[in-house]
């Protein structure tokens, strides 16, 4: 499969990591964990790469910091449902401090993204985001 030029983007390729990673976790939980807590973790994180992506394919920069955005409220959602699963024993403290490191990297790299997005007409000022 050709790469786009959102898959070349460090924010989209951290984004998949965590995405990733919360697919790995998940799956060793029982139906219940997985069909309740689960379900909603590996959604908020799959949909913050998948809004980077859509908005980097919507043609305007408005469109385009519009989905970034979205992609921050799924970030801290699944900010949310991890909290939730660390309290329900759903998550070792050796997972969240595996996941942490990369949750705390995303959240500037989506700022620093939202903000380079319309700077020039060529689209982000560099592709360390």
């Amino acid at each position: 499969m050709a790469r786009t030029s959102f898959e070349s983007l460090r924010v989209y390729q951290l984004a998949e990591e965590v995405a990733d990673r919360v697919w790995r976790l998940v799956l060793r939980w029982d139906r219940f964990a997985r069909d309740t807590v689960g379900k909603q973790m590996v959604r908020a994180a799959d949909s913050i790469g998948a809004n980077v992506a859509e908005g980097a394919g919507r043609g305007s920069f408005q469109d385009n910091r519009r989905f970034v955005r979205i992609a921050r409220g799924s970030h801290h959602e699944l900010h949310h449902w991890l909290r939730r699963a660390y309290r329900r024993r759903l998550l070792s403290e050796d997972d969240v401090n595996a996941l942490k490191p990369m949750i705390d990297e995303l959240s500037p790299k989506l700022n620093a993204f939202l903000r380079s997005i319309g700077r020039t007409h060529n689209g982000p000022l560099t592709t360390d985001h």
